[in-house]
């Protein structure tokens, strides 16, 4: 049943007004309609990532948010370095790096975090 259905990422953040300018400005997300002030909707193609307020907000160590972006990758890290986006640099097994992106054959990924920490990515898969 469920494997038929959509599902949506849920990110926690810990203030709502310093994270809605980086999920719609820095990674143009378009917030949807919203009569709360703790929780906002965002689209992401045909995607939902719902970014909501807790006190438990960038606590998980691992990525929250994955972007598959195929041909368009090196447009979209350009993009977010000219909008300032530090990206990670993590030492993993069986993958290099070219400057800002890890590489393992013809896979390449960048990770990069929001302002509460949490752990995003994208790649070219």
């Amino acid at each position: 049943m469920l494997g038929d259905q959509d599902a949506q990422a849920t990110v926690a953040v810990r203030d709502l007004t310093v994270a809605r300018p980086f999920y719609e400005e820095i990674l143009g997300l378009k917030p949807l309609p919203s009569d709360q002030s703790n929780v906002q909707a965002f689209q992401a193609g045909k995607s939902l990532v719902l970014v909501y307020e807790s006190q438990f907000a960038g606590g998980n160590k691992a990525t929250v948010l994955t972007w598959a972006l195929g041909d368009t990758f090196d447009a979209a890290v350009e993009m977010l370095r000219d909008r300032g986006v530090v990206f990670e640099r993590y030492d993993l097994p069986g993958m290099g790096h070219d400057g800002d992106v890890h590489v393992a054959g013809g896979m390449r990924v960048v990770w990069f975090k929001d302002p509460d920490g949490n752990i995003l990515s994208l790649g070219n898969y």
